[in-house]
Parts: structure tokens; sequence; C-alpha cells
């Protein structure tokens, strides 16, 4: 019987697993640092990083199996070397994500965020919160996987032209889908919207900053339902400050704590942390200039949010019930598979993820 420990679970998800585990021994853990001591299985979400510091305390651990596609969260290459396997769920929720991506382009053209909030105003003016269609606008999307395909497909109901920037192109695709390969670059300078689906690599941190945004078609509206770290915040503020972004559809933060809390309070428990830090001995306190640029980030993204032409959704593109059920099934999948010696959906060092 397999020690099994799910992290960042919810009260359905956790009696839905439980049922469908019965043989196994389950607890569930608020984060990595309660209740998973000595599991040898651990099933993780996108806010439980795996890496070598947490491998280093849990020597027991044989399996990481994430509830996510995404996988930047785990240190793939050291789990391998320790022989820890780590799997994925490769696919659950495209059509969710696609269809909030379209809420989100939506809200935006017809400026939804600003027109309920116009029945504070005493004032109020149509010109104010005046739409635009989509019908003739063209559409940039960033990495056409599951996730950017079904976009597409959805773009085509609304007459959208479609531009694709993509690492692997694929005429046959293109002509199915009615869409048109082009450089990031043009993508940049055509897009009348910009659809984010591509997978946080090195080479894509920040993809989103002053030097591309100054390459975008002004008025331009960005949507991001991918990971957050594909725009540079200071450079988001910035290009809506000049108006080179008109909006930007956000499900994803670079710091996603502001969705969720006060940034008083976030800011707050930092000091109290940096105040029981300083009676540790000095090695293990944590730099103050990584600390000074978590709060700086903490607070651009706070700014950023309370923009009236931002339209944002904390991180829940992902959460519909059909999705919810595909990840828990493939989990207990996962588990099951590894558990009988033959695993599935194992992640590489190698893999990389489009959206």
């Amino acid at each position: 019987m397999k020690r099994i420990a799910f992290v960042e679970t919810e009260a359905d998800e956790q009696e839905w697993l439980a049922a469908n585990l019965r043989d196994c021994e389950l607890r569930f853990a608020s984060s990595l640092e309660a209740g998973v001591d000595d599991a040898e299985v651990v099933s993780v979400f996108l806010n439980s990083p795996i890496d070598l510091a947490f491998l280093d305390a849990h020597p027991a651990l044989e399996l990481i199996t994430t509830r996510s596609t995404t996988f930047d969260h785990i240190d793939v290459a050291e789990c391998a070397r320790r022989g820890v396997v780590a799997c994925n769920v490769p696919t659950y929720g495209e059509y969710t994500v696609a269809e909030h991506t379209f809420a989100l382009i939506l809200g935006l053209a017809r400026r939804l965020r600003e027109a309920m909030d116009s029945g504070k105003s005493s004032a109020f003016s149509y010109e104010n919160v005046r739409g635009t269609e989509l019908r003739g606008k063209t559409l940039g999307i960033v990495g056409a996987g599951r996730v950017g395909q079904h976009v597409i497909r959805m773009a085509r109901a609304f007459e959208l032209r479609v531009i694709v920037d993509d690492v692997e192109r694929q005429p046959g695709l293109a002509a199915a889908l009615d869409f048109e390969y082009v450089e990031f670059d043009d993508l940049l300078a055509r897009s009348d919207i910009i659809s984010l689906h591509a997978a946080l690599t090195p080479a894509n941190y920040h993809l989103f900053n002053r030097d591309t945004f100054a390459k975008c078609r002004r008025g331009a509206l960005i949507v991001n339902t991918a990971r957050g770290r594909l725009i540079d915040t200071d450079a988001l503020r910035e290009a809506l400050d000049s108006g080179i972004v008109a909006g930007a559809g956000l499900d994803v933060l670079e710091d996603e704590r502001v969705m969720r809390r006060e940034p008083s309070k976030i800011i707050r428990d930092q000091i109290v942390e940096h105040l029981h830090a300083n009676f540790a001995p000095r090695e293990l306190r944590p730099a103050d200039n990584t600390r000074v640029q978590e709060l700086q980030t903490l607070v651009q993204n706070h700014q950023l949010l309370t923009r009236p032409n931002v339209l944002f959704t904390p991180h829940i593109a992902f959460n519909s019930a059909e999705a919810i059920e595909r990840i828990l099934q493939t989990t207990v999948d996962n588990i099951r598979a590894f558990v009988a010696g033959a695993p599935i959906n194992v992640l590489s060092a190698s893999d990389t993820m489009r959206g």
C-alpha cells in the first residue's frame, strides 16, 4: 500500500480521490510543508515547487504526479537523476481554456469591466463604454498547440483572420484550420488581438517586454491564459499607459497572489517572515535583493489589476467541472500505472510543452 499525499486539493476533489483510491493510504495537505514527510507518492499542482531542497528532504519519494500539463514547477532532471518518476496530465483542458480565452477576448472587446463599473458613476456615457466588433479583425496566436488550435477554430466562427507564430510549423494544419504562419515580429505588427498559448521556457521568459510591445500594432488587445512570466509586468503597464496596448485579459500573472489576497496582507506576512529570518544564521536568510524584487513584482501586479482596461481572472481558465474530472482521472491512472510497474505520461528533462 503506497503512502500518497495530495497537495492543493479541495473538498470535492478529496472525496473523489478517496473513492477512487480506496486501496491506498491517502493524506491531503494544504502545502508541501505539511503532511507529506514520508510520502512515497506526491501529487501537486502549479503552486507546489518540486526542487532540489524538497527532494533532499523526502528520500522516500518515488513518484511525483502533477495535476497539470505544465511542469515547469518540477525539477524533472533532478527527479530523473534520483530515480524519482515524474509525470503529468498531458491533456485535459484545451476546450475549457480556449473557451475562457474567448470570454476574456469578448470581455475586452466589449469593455465589460468598464461597463460594469459605469453604474458607480453619476454620469453615464455610451462613448466611455463603446466596444468593438471582432469580425474582420486579426487574431495573432502565439503557440498553436492543443489550446491554440481550439482558439483558432472558435475564431473562425467570429470571422476573425488568424495568424500564428509557433516553433513547430505544420502546413497541413494551417490549411485545415485556415490560418497563416508568420514570423513573431510580423504577428506583433499585424495583430489587433494577441493571445498567448505558449509554454514557459528559458527562451521565452518575458517574451513580451518593452522591445516587443514597441513592435505591436497600436491599440492591440493582449490575452494571456498560458503562463504569467511570458509577460514582463512592468512593460505591460507601460504599454497600457502609452496606448500601445488598449486592454489586457489576464488569467495568469508573474505573482498570482494578488489575484486572491490583498497585497497589504501579503506584504505584512513578508515583513513578519523577514523579521523571523533575522534570527536565523546568516547563511539561511533570504537575500535582501531577492525579497525586494519579489515585493516590487507584487506591487506592480496589483497596480496592473486595478486598471479599468485590464480584465483578470484568478488563474481559473482550466477550472470547469469536466476538466477537473479529466485531471483527477488521469492522475489516478498515473498512480495505478506506476504501482503496476508500467508508468505512463512520464516526463523527461528534454520535454517541452505547447499550450
